[in-house]
């Protein structure tokens, strides 16, 4: 079962791979996907849907705001993990493709 709290984003990450979603994942804003560069699995919004997010705000320092998405995708019969920033040190770009993703998800 998945925890609704971690601590910390190692501790989230390490539990999302025990429950399974074991690729991680890239946002590409070029091509508006995710990929995995290790199996060179490319993902569009409409391929997969987020299952779970863990937001974490740095006590101290804005530069470790950071969300940790669970995601899956029954058409590529994967589960995987993202991680992106938040906050003043958010890419642009990056972040308009997680609104997309998020917008997508919730339709």
């Amino acid at each position: 079962m998945i925890q609704n709290n971690y601590d910390t984003v190692s501790e989230a990450v390490n539990d999302l791979q025990k429950q399974g979603y074991t690729i991680d994942f890239e946002m590409l804003a070029e091509k508006e996907c995710l990929i995995c560069h290790t199996t060179s699995t490319e993902l569009s919004p409409e391929d997969f849907e987020i299952d779970h997010f863990y937001r974490f705000e740095g006590d101290s320092d804005p530069g470790d705001e950071m969300i940790v998405y669970a995601i899956s995708s029954e058409k590529n019969n994967v589960k995987g993990i993202v991680i992106n920033a938040f906050g003043p040190y958010a890419d642009a770009a990056t972040s308009s493709i997680v609104k997309k993703l998020h917008t997508h998800h919730s339709k």
